[in-house]
């Protein structure tokens, strides 16, 4: 039976080649794309990154038909996923055993949020918090240092919390369905 352990000496032998190959300068920066698109009369949005799919869709009290997670929730995950695989990264590293491995995210966001009369609750998922269950035969030392490596290290996290610039920008298309409205 394979263990999580198992999994560790694979991931420390991957970890341990890209650090000699960032240290032979033969790595460069990776560039990161997703396409979204809103999928015809249910607004699901279809996430596509790479070769993978993944739905996103609002609950049904909010005209979605609950086939995913929606954004925020998305962010919760993507977070936590990001946090697992950065204390698995660094446990391989460090050799600290780890038996099992959990994290949970929460949040929040409130509907209310930028609405007259509620103009200070940010319309962004706020007060986010982790917890990390973790089995390990590893000292409470080793553990310590393994958390601070996360916490300094992960890059989802590290991005939720330094303010960050993003651009946006509009590419307008004037369908030809508007066009018959105009004219009707």
């Amino acid at each position: 039976m394979t263990t999580l352990n198992d999994y560790l000496a694979e991931k420390r032998t991957a970890v341990r080649a890209r650090h000699a190959q960032t240290a032979q300068g033969e790595s460069q920066p990776a560039r990161l794309a997703a396409k979204v698109s809103a999928e015809g009369r249910s607004g699901v949005r279809r996430i596509r990154i790479r070769d993978h799919q993944i739905i996103s869709d609002s609950p049904y009290n909010f005209a979605g038909y609950d086939l995913g997670p929606s954004s925020p929730e998305l962010q919760l995950g993507v977070l936590g996923s990001c946090v697992t695989h950065i204390f698995l990264i660094q446990a391989a590293d460090r050799e600290v055993p780890i038996d099992s491995l959990e994290v949970e995210i929460s949040g929040q966001i409130d509907p209310r949020a930028g609405k007259p009369g509620h103009e200070h609750i940010p319309v962004w998922p706020h007060d986010l918090a982790y917890t990390v269950h973790l089995s390990s035969p590893a000292s409470t030392e080793e553990i310590d240092a393994l958390f601070e490596a996360v916490e300094r290290s992960c890059p989802i996290l590290n991005l939720l919390r330094q303010p960050q610039q993003v651009r946006g920008v509009v590419k307008h298309t004037r369908s030809a369905s508007a066009s018959l409205e105009a004219a009707a």
